[in-house]
């Protein structure tokens, strides 16, 4: 697989997110059945339950350091939006 060095960053289309008049060209709910539409497959339920154990099931110790703690949150937090996101698209079907 090639990926993109992480120094750079992906070009965004910006038709994307405006249709140039500050109409959104996406809605949350066009969001979120997009994020549906990525996890219905077996191999999407099986990416997002391993997101799952990488982020909720990962017990830290009490050494833990602030920067590091911040760090794990943050990746809860973002497999917690990706799961509501992915709910909200199945339930609006």
């Amino acid at each position: 697989m090639n990926f993109l060095p992480m120094t750079k960053h992906l070009p965004v289309p910006p038709h994307l997110f405006s249709k140039g008049d500050d109409t959104p060209a996406m809605t949350q709910q066009d969001i979120d059945r997009l994020f549906a539409r990525c996890f219905s497959s077996d191999d999407g339920k099986k990416v997002l339950a391993h997101l799952q154990v990488m982020t909720f099931a990962r017990a830290h110790g009490p050494d833990i350091s602030d920067t590091h703690l911040r760090y794990a949150e943050g990746q809860r937090a973002l497999v917690a939006s990706v799961m509501r996101m992915v709910d909200r698209g199945r339930s609006s079907r």
